[in-house]
C-alpha cells in the first residue's frame, strides 16, 4: 500500500511538472512578440530561476564538495543543454519537427536502459514509448513541413539526449545515506545553466524596457514582468522541483513518458490563452499522448527472479541508474 501511495504521489508530481513545464512557451510567447529575443527569455527563466533559489543554493553548499560533477552535468545538460539546443534547431528546422525529436528522449531513455544497462523492460513501458510519441507526431503536425537540415535534426536530437539526461541525473544518487537533496541540485543546476548560457544568450545586449511595458496575450494587455514571473516561479522553478522529485517516486523512463504530456498542454494552453486552434489529428495525438503514459505508469514489473525491471518499480527499490557524467 505504501509503494501504490507513492506511486500516486509520484505520478500527481510528474503531471504538475508536466503542466508547469507546459506553460512555459504560453507565457514566453508574448514575450518574445513584444521584442525579446528567445534566448534572452531563456537566459532569463534559469537565471531568474537561480537568483530565487540562491539561499537554497547557500543551505546546500555541501553539495558543492561532495556531488559537484552531478551539479555540473545537471547545469550543462538539464538546464543550459537543453534550451540552447532547442532553439539553435528551431532556427533550421520547423518547430513541430523539433519538439518531436526532442520528445524521443523517453524512447532513448528506453534504449539506455536496455542496452546500456543490460536491464530488461516492460512491455507496457516500450507500448507507452511509441504511442506517445505517434502522439506527438500528431499534436506538433510533423507532416506539416519537414526541413531535412542535417545540423538543424542534430541539434534537435541533441536536445533529446539531454533530456534524457535529466532524467538520469534527477534519479542520480536519490538513494542511500548520502542521497544529494534534490532541492539542492535543482538550485546549483539553475546556477550553472544560467552561468553557462550568458556568453551564448549575451544578456547585455537584452532590451529591458520590454519588460517594463505590456505584452499581449492573444490581444489581451498582460504585464511583461508578470508573465517573467510566471515563467520563472511556474514554469522553471516549480516545473523542476516536481519533476525531479517525480523521477525519484517513479522510475525515469516513465516520468519521462509521463513527461510528453507537456506537448499536449503547451498546445491546450495555446489554444485557450493565445487563440491558436487545435485541428482533430492534434486532438487525437493529445488522446493517444494520454495514453501512452497512462499504460507507461500502470506497467507492472516482472517476477522477482528476473531481477529489476524497468517500466516500474516499489519506490523503496534500488535503482542503479549509471549518471553520463558521475
Amino acid at each position: 500500500m505504501h509503494a501504490s501511495q507513492g506511486r500516486s504521489v509520484g505520478l500527481g508530481l510528474a503531471l504538475a511538472s508536466a503542466l508547469s513545464f507546459g506553460g512555459s512557451g504560453v507565457a514566453a510567447k508574448p514575450l518574445i512578440e513584444a521584442g525579446l529575443d528567445p534566448l534572452h527569455v531563456v537566459w532569463l527563466r534559469a537565471a531568474g530561476a537561480a537568483l530565487v533559489l540562491l539561499p537554497v543554493a547557500w543551505r546546500h553548499r555541501g553539495l558543492l564538495r561532495s556531488r559537484p560533477a552531478l551539479l555540473l552535468g545537471f547545469g550543462l545538460f538539464a538546464v543550459a543543454g537543453v534550451q540552447a539546443c532547442y532553439f539553435a534547431a528551431i532556427s533550421r528546422i520547423p518547430v513541430g519537427v523539433a519538439l518531436l525529436v526532442e520528445y524521443l528522449g523517453p524512447a532513448l531513455l528506453l534504449g539506455w536502459v536496455r542496452f546500456v544497462q543490460r536491464r530488461p523492460v516492460t512491455r507496457a513501458a516500450a507500448v507507452g514509448v511509441v504511442l506517445a510519441v505517434a502522439g506527438l507526431a500528431c499534436v506538433v503536425e510533423v507532416w506539416a513541413g519537414l526541413g531535412f537540415d542535417a545540423l538543424g535534426l542534430l541539434l534537435a536530437l541533441g536536445a533529446a539526449c539531454c533530456q534524457v539526461a535529466y532524467f538520469v541525473l534527477s534519479d542520480h544518487g536519490s538513494k542511500g545515506e548520502d542521497a544529494a537533496d534534490p532541492l539542492g541540485v535543482i538550485a546549483y543546476g539553475l546556477l550553472i545553466g544560467a552561468a553557462l548560457l550568458t556568453p551564448v544568450a549575451r544578456p547585455w545586449q537584452l532590451d529591458w524596457t520590454v519588460l517594463a511595458g505590456e505584452a499581449r496575450m492573444d490581444g489581451v494587455p498582460v504585464s511583461a514582468v508578470l508573465l517573467l514571473a510566471w515563467v520563472v516561479l511556474i514554469a522553471t522553478v516549480a516545473a523542476y522541483l516536481t519533476g525531479v522529485l517525480a523521477v525519484r517516486r517513479l522510475s525515469p523512463q516513465v516520468a519521462g513518458v509521463v513527461a510528453c504530456l507537456e506537448a499536449v498542454v503547451a498546445t491546450v494552453l495555446a489554444w485557450v490563452l493565445l487563440g491558436e486552434h487545435l485541428s482533430a489529428p492534434q486532438i487525437v495525438g493529445g488522446a493517444l499522448v494520454l495514453a501512452g503514459a497512462f499504460i507507461a505508469q500502470t506497467s507492472t514489473p516482472k517476477a522477482p527472479s528476473a531481477g529489476p525491471v524497468a517500466g516500474s518499480l516499489p519506490e523503496n527499490a534500488e535503482l542503479p541508474v549509471s549518471s553520463p557524467v558521475a
